[in-house]
């Protein structure tokens, strides 16, 4: 059964969804029989890497916030990374456009790492504080994912699979995706948001009978926390 994820490396719920969804796979039955497909989502297609200043920042100059409720805001998804193990460090996090990581993860998924490399994406943002539109920081993390540094590099100094992102976020407009993380299962239900671990693995299991069975119609779109295109999260 296949299951394509939309997502966005800047954004905070997505690493969240990934592993409440993660452990939800983890008690599946039939997780063996599981294909997962990351899709590329921009949020802010605009956005102009700039290293000066943080993530903090960023968001209480575009939103008009003071810089205190920026953290206060930050700091509430901190502590809800914090239940599923992750760290965030938002005062370390680098305002970076996500064009190049798309790029980066679409190269990784050529040889079967595309879940590998988006685990190494966010963790470098949100963890490690590290610029993920440039090229010698993805080329170091695509090492540490397995993939040939000189052929990252020649994808990251092209416009290879530059295309194949900007199809990603066309499927996404056809089907209507407004947030992310968006989890698609078998063409059929979708879960919007970092939903609780229950919710992915009941969604799994309706998603999965229905496989079998070979069916597939329209979305049942159960929603949760997610990042808006306008940048609200």
């Amino acid at each position: 059964m296949k299951i394509q994820i939309w997502s966005d490396v800047m954004c905070p719920f997505c690493y969240i969804g990934k592993r409440r969804f993660e452990e939800a796979l983890s008690a599946f039955e039939y997780k063996d029989k599981v294909q997962i497909e990351w899709k590329s989502f921009q949020l802010n297609p605009q956005l102009k890497t700039d290293t000066s200043i943080s993530i903090n920042q960023y968001l209480a100059d575009a939103k008009g916030w003071t810089l205190d409720y920026a953290k206060q805001l930050n700091s509430q998804v901190t502590d809800m990374a914090a239940q599923v193990g992750l760290t965030y460090n938002f005062d370390d996090a680098v305002v970076a456009n996500s064009f190049n990581a798309h790029r980066f993860t679409h190269l990784a998924k050529k040889y079967g790492k595309g879940d590998a490399a988006e685990e190494q994406l966010f963790q470098a943002y949100f963890t490690n504080g590290q610029n993920i539109d440039d090229i010698d920081t993805l080329i170091a993390l695509g090492e540490a994912t397995g993939l040939d540094a000189t052929e990252t590099r020649e994808v990251l100094n092209s416009n290879t699979y530059a295309e194949q992102v900007h199809h990603d976020i066309y499927e996404a407009e056809q089907l209507g995706i407004r947030g992310v993380p968006f989890f698609v299962m078998n063409n059929h239900y979708a879960v919007s948001g970092a939903q609780a671990t229950e919710v992915f693995l009941n969604t799994l299991v309706s998603a999965y009978a229905e496989y079998s069975q070979q069916q597939s119609s329209g979305l049942n779109i159960t929603e949760g926390p997610s990042c808006e295109v306008d940048g609200d999260c």
